[in-house]
């Protein structure tokens, strides 16, 4: 290194931590030699957890997964790809990615990717029933159960007093479209803003504090507060409670039960404090499964108005499956599901089984199958080594997830691999369930 690339060093360090994308690059081995502040916000890890491991040995990936990795063997750049993963704190989390092979002197000696994070967008895009384009008020959530009509009771008399409320439920019940209604109840013609807590980057909460102070009215919605770091718990709560005072309605949700977060010192006391002049929980789908069907009802009525479809129904048969099922992904995952069942539908009124997506066919007939059941094709021959591999083992880790009730983190120790190898292997499966 000359002296002028010596004095340039410091300079390059501080563009790479401050640039807004994540950077990674690897050697010729894929080995981890760089990844920037921005990278270990978007995915959770630590570069030293990175650096003494291959690429390939930290996540699994295989060359048509891994963009990184592609670029790397291919020798060509891969460009504007996006790709959504779930990162270390369990938080889903989607990037587009370029990824470009280095060379030096005409060698391969690496591969860089640089990754924009587009989550908060995404979430902008796509949010469930926003597709439609309606405002989300009291009226348009599934309250069939009597736990859900409870919430809703009460998230009524919070908005009505302007109560700081606290949100309480696992991802994908509907904790956002609650927020939303108590905003619209509360009032619908101000803004609405929403911090995502899933970054490790003070600059968020000094943006939401120039938020508030541009806004002046209208309602703050704290999404998943448990997943911030402590010391940012502290600033969000510094930044509040100077607002509290004003005109501002303030929202947020955790993930679990607060009092158990505050035992773990995964949640600050003082934060909880703030937020629970009113703590509403929202139950799993598991345990309100009478909002089912009323919500695949709502849902086909809603398609039908926005595309012009005939469907309107599912058969017996896959009512008794929608009920059977434990549903880990909430109303997020059915909803995913009738997208993907209604993305093919043309001229069909009634969802039968047929139509369901194989590996959703797979997650519930996995309580009854045996290990013979994937070695035998239903015209009796033996199924190829690689179907029969792919299908074990979408079983096995089904299983899994089935006995730590989705809790990938606790699933994945069991299974001995890390959280986003066992994310990345359900995705694969999945992605090739759908395309047989």
């Amino acid at each position: 290194m000359n002296e002028q690339q010596i004095d340039l060093a410091p300079f390059y360090k501080f563009a790479g931590d401050h640039v807004a994308v994540g950077i990674h690059a690897i050697d010729s081995k894929g080995k981890t030699i760089l990844y920037n502040r921005k990278m270990k916000e978007i995915e959770g890890f630590d570069f030293q957890e990175l650096t003494d491991r291959s690429l390939l040995e930290m996540f699994r990936f295989d060359q048509t997964q891994s963009t990184l990795l592609q670029a790397l063997t291919g020798g060509t750049p891969i460009l504007n790809v996006k790709q959504t993963y779930w990162n270390r704190k369990g938080q889903e989390i989607t990037t587009i990615n370029d990824s470009y092979p280095v060379f030096e002197n005409g060698e391969l000696i690496g591969a860089i990717e640089l990754a924009r994070d587009v989550t908060t967008l995404e979430r902008v895009i796509y949010q469930p029933l926003k597709k439609y384009e309606e405002p989300i008020t009291f009226s348009s959530l599934t309250a069939v159960s009597a736990s859900m009509k409870n919430v809703i009771t009460r998230a009524e008399k919070a908005a009505t007093a302007k109560l700081p409320v606290l949100l309480v439920g696992e991802s994908g019940t509907g904790k956002e479209l609650l927020a939303e209604a108590i905003h619209s109840a509360h009032t619908s013609e101000l803004p609405m803003h929403i911090l995502y807590c899933h970054g490790t980057d003070s600059r968020l909460i000094d943006e939401l504090d120039r938020e508030i102070e541009r806004m002046k009215h209208g309602t703050i919605y704290c999404e998943r507060i448990d997943l911030l770091p402590r010391a940012l718990q502290m600033q969000l709560l510094e930044v509040v409670e100077r607002h509290a005072s004003g005109d501002c309605y303030f929202v947020a949700s955790v993930g679990d039960d607060p009092v158990e977060l505050i035992s773990s010192h995964t949640l600050v006391k003082d934060l909880y404090y703030f937020f629970s002049a009113m703590t509403i929980k929202v139950e799993p789908l598991r345990r309100r499964k009478e909002d089912i069907l009323p919500f695949v009802e709502d849902y086909f009525s809603r398609h039908r108005m926005k595309v012009g479809s005939v469907i309107r129904s599912l058969s017996d048969e896959v009512e008794k499956l929608f009920l059977n099922y434990e549903w880990p992904g909430n109303l997020k995952e059915l909803e995913l599901l009738l997208d993907e069942i209604t993305s093919l539908v043309t001229t069909q009124e009634v969802v039968t089984a047929a139509m369901l997506p194989h590996h959703f066919k797979l997650k519930t007939q996995s309580g009854s199958l045996q290990p013979e059941d994937f070695l035998i094709s239903s015209d009796k021959d033996l199924l190829p080594l690689e179907e029969y591999l792919q299908e074990a083992e979408m079983y096995y880790l089904e299983k899994a997830m089935d006995l730590y009730g989705g809790n990938v983190t606790k699933a994945a120790h069991a299974l001995g691999m890390s959280r986003q190898n066992l994310q990345y292997r359900l995705r694969k499966i999945k992605k090739n369930a759908q395309s047989t």
